[in-house]
C-alpha cells in the first residue's frame, strides 16, 4: 500500500493524501511529481529510499475554484523535508504563481532531514525564496496540521493565512528541549506553541479550528468567499440584504452615547457572508471579508466591547497586515470607525506602539483599492487619521449624525485646558467645548466627512460608492523602488 493510513488513524488524525482529499472537491486532486524521491544520504541511513519524499503535490478544485495544494506526510520519515521534498514544494508554488492559482500548504513534519544535512537546509531557503515570491501574487493558504517546528515554522510564517488545530498542532522556532536545555524552563510543546497559544497571544494563526473537520471546512469557505463567482449557484445576488438591514433592531444611534455594542452587529446589517480573520487576537478591532450585493470587501472595525475600541499594539499589526492583503488582491476596504484614540499605558509606550502604530498609518495611506470609511460614533486624536480617514486617502467618509471628531473627549480636554478648580466652573467649559469641538461641523466644511447620512441609507450609499469607485485609478505615484514600513 502507497500511503500508511492507518499508521495515522491510530493517532486519531487524518493521513496526509485524506487531509487534501478532504479539502478540494471529490475526485478533482491531480497528483503531481508522484515517482520523485529523496536524493542520496550521506553516511546516515544511506540506502534507504522515501516514497515520493514524504510530500504529497498536486492541484484541484474547492467549488470550482482551482488551487494548488502540497501535504507533508509524518508517516514517511518523520515528514522531514529534504532537498527533493522541498524541490516538490517550491515547484508547486511556482506552478501556482504561472496559473494565478490560490496555494494551501499542509504543514506537518518533524522538520531538518537530518541524513541529508546542508542539503535540506538550502531546500528550505528555497521555499521561504518562493514563499516570498507568491506574496502578493496568489493567496497563500496553511494549515499546521501536527508538528511545524524549528525552520519548518517560517514557511507558514510567510503565508497569508494560518489554520490551527485544537490539540493537534504544534508551531515554535526552539522547541520544548532546547528552552529547557538553554533556561532551565520546562513547558510542554501545545503550551509553548499550540493552537490556542497562537491563536489567542501571539497572532500568528488567524483561525482556531476545534478539529481536522472544523478546520478543513474553514479553510474551503475562505477560497470561496475569496474566489465566489456570481453566477446565481453559489452566491445570490439579489439585494434582499437591503431590505434586511432597514428592518434590523439593532441601532448604535438608539444606544447611550457611551454604551458597548459589538460591532459584529453592525457588520451583519451591511454585509452578507462575513468572515472573520483572526477572531480570538487584539479583539479590539475586527476585520474579516464580506459581500456587499455584488462586491467582496475587506471589512476593518473598532471594536468597541473591548477596551472601548481603542487601538493598541497587536490592533494595529492584526488590521495592518489585514489591509496590505486586501490590497494586493484588489478587494475595497469598508472602514468603521468608533474608537477614543491609541491606547493609554506605559508598557504600549515601552513596547513601541509609535512604531507599530505606524504600521497601520503607512497601510491605509500605501493602499490603493477603493476606500471607504464610516464613522459611526467616536474618532478621536491621532486614532481619527489612522483609521481609513480623507488624509491617508479615504476615497469617501461618511458620518452617522451622532459621529464625534476631536482631538480628544470633553473630560479630558477640561483636565488640560480649564484651569479653574470650581466644579461649576469646569462643568461649563466641559459643556462648551462638547458644543463647539465634538461634533463633525468642521469636518464637513473643510471636505474631511463627504456626508452625514442616517443608518437606513447607509447600504444603498456604499453599495452606490463601490460602484462608483470600481474602476478607481490612482492618479499619483512616487518614482522608487520600495517604501520602508515600519516593521
Amino acid at each position: 500500500m502507497r500511503y500508511k493510513i492507518q499508521k495515522q488513524h491510530d493517532k486519531k488524525r487524518l493521513h496526509a493524501i485524506e487531509r487534501i482529499n478532504s479539502i478540494l472537491d471529490e475526485n478533482t486532486f491531480c497528483e503531481m511529481f508522484p515517482d520523485m524521491a529523496n536524493i542520496e544520504h550521506f553516511g546516515i541511513n544511506g540506502d534507504k529510499e522515501y516514497p515520493y519524499d514524504g510530500v504529497i503535490c498536486g492541484y484541484g478544485n474547492i467549488n470550482g475554484v482551482k488551487v494548488y495544494i502540497y501535504s507533508q506526510d509524518i508517516t514517511i520519515n518523520g515528514g522531514t523535508v529534504g532537498l527533493n521534498h522541498a524541490k516538490k514544494i517550491v515547484k508547486t508554488i511556482e506552478l501556482a504563481i504561472k496559473t494565478n492559482c490560490p496555494l494551501i500548504g499542509i504543514n506537518d513534519s518533524g522538520g531538518a532531514r537530518l541524513q541529508e544535512g546542508i542539503h535540506s537546509l538550502a531546500g528550505y531557503g528555497e521555499i521561504f525564496k518562493m514563499n516570498t515570491m507568491a506574496s502578493g501574487c496568489i493567496p497563500q493558504i496553511s494549515i499546521i496540521a501536527g508538528n511545524c517546528a524549528g525552520g519548518a515554522a517560517y514557511s507558514p510564517g510567510l503565508s497569508d493565512f494560518i489554520f490551527m488545530i485544537n490539540d493537534t498542532s504544534c508551531a515554535f522556532v526552539t522547541g520544548p528541549k532546547v528552552i529547557e536545555q538553554v533556561t532551565g524552563e520546562k513547558i510542554e510543546p501545545l503550551k509553548l506553541g499550540g493552537a490556542d497559544i497562537h491563536s489567542k497571544k501571539s497572532g500568528v494563526s488567524n483561525f482556531f479550528c476545534k478539529n481536522e473537520e472544523d478546520c478543513y471546512k474553514k479553510v474551503r469557505k475562505l477560497v470561496s468567499i475569496l474566489f465566489l463567482r456570481h453566477d446565481g449557484k453559489l452566491y445570490n445576488t439579489n439585494n434582499s440584504n437591503l431590505k434586511n438591514f432597514i428592518n434590523h433592531k439593532f441601532n448604535v444611534l438608539s444606544l447611550p452615547k457611551n454604551k458597548c455594542y459589538d460591532v459584529r452587529l453592525l457588520i451583519s446589517s451591511i454585509a452578507v457572508d462575513f468572515f472573520e480573520v483572526s477572531p480570538d487576537f487584539a479583539g479590539n478591532i475586527v476585520v474579516g471579508f464580506a459581500h456587499i450585493n455584488d462586491s467582496l470587501i475587506g471589512l476593518v472595525a473598532n471594536q468597541p466591547q473591548h477596551l472601548a475600541g481603542a487601538i493598541d499594539i497587536n490592533a494595529s499589526e492584526k488590521a495592518a497586515r489585514f489591509i496590505r492583503y486586501c490590497d494586493c488582491f484588489e478587494i475595497p476596504i469598508l472602514t468603521l470607525v468608533d474608537t477614543p484614540g491609541f491606547f493609554p499605558s506605559v508598557e504600549q509606550e515601552e513596547n513601541g506602539i509609535i512604531r507599530h502604530g505606524a504600521k497601520l498609518l503607512y497601510a491605509y495611506s500605501e493602499s490603493t483599492v477603493p476606500k471607504i470609511t464610516l464613522i459611526v460614533r467616536k474618532a478621536y486624536g491621532g486614532a481619527y487619521i489612522a483609521m481609513g480617514s480623507k488624509h491617508l486617502g479615504a476615497d469617501k467618509v461618511f458620518c452617522y449624525p451622532n459621529a464625534e471628531i476631536a482631538i480628544m473627549g470633553s473630560k479630558a480636554a477640561t483636565a488640560i485646558l480649564c484651569k479653574s478648580d470650581d466644579l461649576v466652573e469646569r462643568k461649563k467649559f466641559e459643556e462648551n467645548y462638547e458644543e463647539n469641538y465634538i461634533n463633525v461641523k468642521t469636518a464637513i466644511r473643510y471636505g474631511y466627512v463627504d456626508e452625514i447620512i442616517n443608518p437606513n441609507d447607509l447600504l444603498s450609499k456604499l453599495s452606490s460608492a463601490l460602484q462608483e469607485l470600481k474602476n478607481k485609478k490612482e492618479l499619483y505615484f512616487v518614482n522608487k523602488k520600495h517604501g520602508n514600513i515600519p516593521l
